[in-house]
C-alpha cells in the first residue's frame, strides 16, 4: 500500500476485527472474575486451615457437622467451575473462535449430513457431507501453524489539521531463526481497515510498509491495532494475532494566521488602569516619599530639588487584555454539519492568535472550557468538541462569559446561522459593562456583512479565509 492510496471505507474485516474485540474485553472480563474466585477460595482455605489448627475437635453436634460437610462440598464446587470457566478461556474459547460465523454454518451441514447419511444410508447426503468436509479440512490447514513477528507501528506524527495526511509505517520483523510464509497484516483506522500482504521473511528479515490516512473532517483517529490474518480463500476460518496496540490521531481544526490590523482591536498597550497601585507601571498616578528598596530611576529630580527630600513616581496597575472566546455549541443554532465545523475553526484561529500574543486568554463553550496551558491542549479541545442536542437558553453564554472572566477586556461570541437577534441580545446584556463585545456570525457561502445590535457589533462571513477582513472591519 503506497502513501497516495487511501484507505478503504467500512469493511466485513472491520466488522469483524470489532466483534473480535467485544469478544477479547468479554473473555478479559471473565477471566477476572475467576481471579478474584481463585482468591476468595484461597482465603476462605487459609481459614478454615487455621480455626482447624486452634482446636483439636471436630464439630460435636450434627449442625455443626453438617455445616463443615456444606462448606467442602461448596468449596469443591466452586473450585471445580473455576477450572471449567479456566480451561474454556484459556483452552477451547481460542480454538472454536477460529471459524467463522459462514464455517459454523457449514460445520453444522456437515454434521447433519454425516448423521443423516449414515443412519438412514443415503448416498447423497454422504456425498454432500464429504464434499463440505473437504473445505474445512483444507481451511484447517490454512489456519495451523504459528507465526511470531515484531511488529512496530510508528506514527510521524500524533497530531494533524484538516486537510492534511497523516503518515506512518509499520514495520514488520522476524525474530526468530526459521522461515515465515506470507501472510496478510491488517490495519485498523477507525471505522476502516487498511491490509497489505507481508512477504515470505527470512531469519532477522524485515518488511517496511508505508500508509497515508486521508483527514477531511475533525476527529480523533485510533491507528491500530495491528494483525497478522490467516484464513483461506472461503472464510471458513479466520485466525488473527494482535501485535501493536492502538494509537491516537487528533486531527485539528484548520485555522488561519491573522496580522496585526485583523487583530488590531484586541491590542491595549496600556491596559485598562486598576484601583492598585505599583511603584513601576505606565500609568502615572502621584508622588511621594522615598523608601529604601524604591528603584532610583523613578526617583522626581525637579520635585527633589524643591522640597529638599527625595520624591519618587507612583504608577497606576494596568490590565492587561483579557479576550474571551466564547463558542456557542448548540446543535440547533446550525444550519449544518459544516456550518459548526468553520465555527470551530473561527474560535481556534482567535483563540490561537491570542495566545501566540501571550494575552489573557479564556476559551469556552457552553458545555466545556477549553485548556490555554499549551496551545496543543487547546486545539486537542476544539479537536473533541461536539454539538449539543439538548436545548439550553442563549443567555448563559455571556453570564458564563462574565463568571469566568469578570475583567475581559474583549468578549468575542460564534454562534450559528440560526441564532436570532434577541438571543444574541439576550447574551450580550449579561456581559460587563465596558466590555468590548463581537458577534461572529456563521452562514455557509456568505459575504463578510456587518451590522449591529445595541452596543454588539455583529459580523457575518462564510468561509474561513474572510475572517482577517471581518475582524479589520470591526477595528475601524
Amino acid at each position: 500500500m503506497s502513501p497516495e492510496t487511501s484507505l478503504p471505507t467500512d469493511t466485513a474485516d472491520a466488522k469483524a476485527a470489532k466483534a473480535e474485540a467485544r469478544k477479547r474485553r468479554s473473555a478479559v472480563k471473565a477471566d477476572a472474575r475467576a481471579t478474584s474466585r481463585r482468591r476468595r477460595l484461597r482465603a476462605r482455605k487459609d481459614r478454615s486451615t487455621g480455626a482447624a489448627g486452634g482446636t483439636s475437635s471436630a464439630p460435636g453436634t450434627p449442625s455443626e457437622q453438617a455445616a463443615a460437610t456444606g462448606g467442602a462440598s461448596s468449596t469443591g464446587l466452586v473450585g471445580l467451575r473455576d477450572r471449567v470457566v479456566e480451561l474454556w478461556l484459556r483452552r477451547i474459547h481460542p480454538v472454536l473462535d477460529v471459524v467463522s460465523p459462514i464455517g459454523w454454518a457449514v460445520v453444522g451441514v456437515t454434521a447433519a449430513s454425516w448423521l443423516a447419511g449414515l443412519t438412514l444410508h443415503i448416498t447423497e447426503l454422504n456425498v454432500i457431507a464429504f464434499a463440505l468436509t473437504v473445505p474445512l479440512v483444507i481451511a484447517a490447514l490454512f489456519v495451523l501453524g504459528k507465526a511470531s513477528y515484531k511488529v512496530n507501528l510508528d506514527l510521524q506524527t500524533h497530531r494533524v489539521v484538516v486537510g492534511t495526511r497523516a503518515v506512518g509505517r509499520v514495520e514488520v520483523t522476524n525474530p526468530t531463526q526459521r522461515v515465515i510464509l506470507p501472510s496478510r497484516i491488517e490495519l485498523a483506522v477507525g471505522s476502516a481497515t487498511a491490509q497489505f500482504m507481508v512477504p515470505r521473511l527470512a531469519a532477522d528479515a524485515e518488511h517496511e510498509e508505508l500508509f497515508a490516512v486521508p483527514t477531511k473532517r475533525r476527529a480523533v483517529l485510533v491507528v491500530g491495532p495491528v494483525r497478522s490474518v490467516r484464513d483461506d480463500p472461503l472464510s471458513l476460518m479466520r485466525r488473527q494475532v494482535t501485535w501493536a496496540k492502538e494509537q491516537e490521531l487528533f486531527v485539528h481544526p484548520r485555522t488561519v494566521r491573522l496580522d496585526e490590523a485583523a487583530s488590531g482591536f484586541l491590542r491595549d498597550l496600556e491596559g485598562t488602569p486598576s484601583a492598585d497601585l505599583s511603584s513601576s507601571d505606565i500609568a502615572f498616578h502621584a508622588l511621594r516619599d522615598y523608601a529604601p528598596g524604591d528603584d532610583r530611576r523613578h526617583v522626581h529630580w525637579r520635585t527633589t530639588a524643591r522640597t529638599g527630600k527625595l520624591m519618587v513616581r507612583q504608577f497606576e496597575e494596568t490590565r492587561r487584555s483579557h479576550v474571551v472566546v466564547a463558542l456557542d455549541n448548540l446543535a440547533e443554532h446550525y444550519a449544518s454539519d459544516d456550518e459548526f465545523e468553520l465555527a470551530v475553526s473561527i474560535a481556534a484561529s482567535i483563540a490561537g492568535q491570542t495566545f501566540r500574543e501571550e494575552k489573557e486568554l479564556t476559551p469556552f463553550s457552553l458545555d466545556q472550557r477549553q485548556s490555554t496551558r499549551t496551545m496543543r491542549q487547546m486545539m486537542d479541545d476544539y479537536t473533541v468538541l461536539e454539538q449539543l442536542k439538548e436545548r439550553v437558553s442563549f443567555h448563559e453564554l455571556g453570564q458564563k462569559a462574565a463568571d469566568l472572566a469578570p475583567n475581559a477586556s474583549a468578549v468575542m461570541m460564534v454562534v450559528g446561522s440560526h441564532t436570532t437577534a434577541r438571543e444574541l441580545n439576550s447574551a450580550a446584556n449579561q456581559l460587563p459593562i465596558g466590555v468590548m463585545a463581537v458577534a461572529i456570525r456563521c452562514v455557509d457561502d456568505a459575504e463578510v456583512t456587518r451590522s449591529a445590535i445595541g452596543g454588539l457589533d455583529v459580523v457575518t462571513l462564510g468561509s474561513l479565509d474572510a475572517l482577517a477582513k471581518a475582524l479589520r472591519a470591526v477595528g475601524r
